[in-house]
């Protein structure tokens, strides 16, 4: 099995990595070659909400895995015990599973793996690739304000790299660091940024276990990536420094080195880093906010990866599609609009029974959502999906669709808007008296019919098609706006329509 610890070979090139496993069948695969198949994983830690950045990781990773006939793996980084809290874990794992990203399996959780980390360590110790460093924090600054003071890096001096253990100081609790390498270079051949270049005497022995025992993030991350066998590390630019280091780890155990990506951070529409006022929100806040996953996966897609001028993509394309090839060196912006333009796309392309379904979610989400569903549940969805075809044409969220058809279960009589109810004046009260005997003789209740009624009394009365399609929307729906009112009165049971405009004159 590829990635399996006793089936794996390094060979090293000087300080560049590459890395061959052995298959069941005995054959050699590189794994540095990304055609043959995958092991990725998203790896979020659950101290917040799953934002919109991670989603495109996780996305990322998703369809690399699908791409390369692998598996997509999820593992929740969970050992900042104080900020990491079930109910981000939660959020996460449903964020996930709405954009339909659920990982491939039941997700790792790197606190309950302490034991093993500490096993890896040991072996690093024995190995001579690491010591123990006695150092109080005190010491670390001044080493730090001295170094800076002298215009060096400040980085740890390696004072207990080749100290004896005699010397180490009683009662005081070791932290324990890797034995780097000072000289020479680490090479990342990093597939979007090509080749990165590291000067060891840059990269410090860093901490791989705390004075309390914990591991740090970087000696965790290399430990779960081997023994979850993760062939290809997709991630943000950002972590390139800590590659580095892995890399490092990663040599010092003779393991092989996974294939890395780092991808550009994502900006906002004026280029700035991306923050809450861009729409740096969780995926759940999206959910609420009325946008379909499966647009909000295409537009995360097109930030950072491309394919021609294809904007639009199915899922099977985007499987087909992506690679490292497609993957940009510069930031990506975020712009809402750009999805709201997306979304309404989607929602022109989805069946009517699918966005109904995806209402009733939204109803959960909304403070009046349960009284919605309940007057829909009584009068029959038929009567919204009746209507979906003329009020989608125009709507960017599912917002759009509950605010323009609130009006089919609204309970009599109507709750007019203070525009509406201005609009309804003597006049417009007596142009309605006049139609209501068209709407009564009328033996059918269709469109046509309703649109020729209206036609029919506005040519014979002399009046324009406004001054009597403007007061009857306000009547029909108690708004000034809405879907096209032909539409909104022969959606409505006829009897139910003939009341409102009874009750409006």
């Amino acid at each position: 099995m590829v990635g399996s610890r006793n089936s794996i070979n390094t060979r090293s090139r000087g300080c560049r990595i590459h890395t061959f496993a052995v298959s069941e069948s005995g054959k050699k695969i590189d794994m540095t070659d990304s055609s043959t198949g995958a092991i990725t994983r998203f790896a979020p830690s659950p101290t917040g909400f799953l934002h919109i950045g991670g989603a495109r990781t996780a996305l990322f990773n998703w369809l690399l895995a699908r791409n390369l006939g692998g598996t997509y793996l999820l593992r929740v980084e969970d050992t900042d015990r104080a900020r990491s809290t079930d109910e981000a874990i939660k959020a996460i794992v449903d964020g996930l599973d709405w954009l339909g990203l659920g990982a491939d399996g039941e997700p790792t959780f790197q606190f309950e793996r302490q034991s093993r980390h500490q096993e890896v360590v040991d072996e690093l110790l024995a190995q001579g690739h690491a010591y123990r460093c006695y150092c109080s924090p005190e010491e670390l600054q001044s080493m730090r304000e001295t170094a800076a003071a002298e215009g060096r890096p400040p980085i740890y001096d390696g004072r207990w790299r080749d100290r004896a253990p005699s010397e180490a100081p009683d009662g005081v609790a070791p932290a324990i660091r890797l034995k780097s390498a000072t000289v020479g270079e680490t090479i990342i051949d990093d597939k979007v940024q090509d080749e990165v270049t590291f000067q060891n005497a840059n990269l410090d022995d860093l901490i791989i276990l705390r004075s309390d025992g914990t591991p740090t993030y970087n000696l965790a991350v290399v430990v779960d990536d081997h023994d979850m066998g993760v062939t290809h590390v997709l991630r943000g630019v950002d972590h390139l420094t800590n590659t580095a280091r892995q890399v490092q780890i990663y040599r010092a155990l003779n393991w092989p080195v996974p294939v890395f990506a780092h991808v550009p951070l994502i900006h906002g529409a004026d280029g700035a880093k991306l923050s809450k006022r861009h729409g740096a929100l969780g995926v759940e806040a999206y959910r609420a906010m009325g946008f379909l996953p499966d647009a909000l996966k295409n537009y995360l897609v097109r930030l950072g990866w491309s394919h021609g001028d294809q904007e639009v993509f199915s899922e099977a394309e985007m499987v087909s599609q992506f690679g490292f090839e497609g993957l940009g060196k510069s930031a990506a912006r975020f712009d809402v609009a750009k999805l709201e333009d997306l979304n309404g796309q989607y929602i022109r392309k989805m069946a009517d029974k699918e966005l109904i379904e995806h209402l009733k979610v939204l109803f959960g989400d909304l403070d009046d959502g349960a009284a919605l569903n309940e007057r829909y549940e009584a009068v029959g969805y038929d009567r919204l999906e009746q209507l979906m075809p003329a009020i989608k044409e125009r709507a960017k969220t599912l917002h759009d669709l509950i605010d323009n058809s609130r009006f089919l279960v609204a309970e009599r009589p109507l709750s007019y808007s203070e525009k509406a109810a201005k609009l309804l004046d003597d006049d417009a009260k007596a142009r309605l008296a006049g139609l209501l005997p068209a709407f009564e003789a009328l033996s059918e209740w269709t469109v046509t019919a309703v649109e020729a009624a209206i036609r029919d009394y506005t040519t014979t009365a002399g009046y324009k098609l406004g001054q009597v399609a403007q007061p009857l929307r306000a009547a029909i729906t108690g708004e000034m706006v809405s879907t096209p009112i032909f539409d909104a009165i022969a959606t409505l049971p006829k009897e139910e329509a003939l009341n409102r405009l009874r009750d409006a004159i």
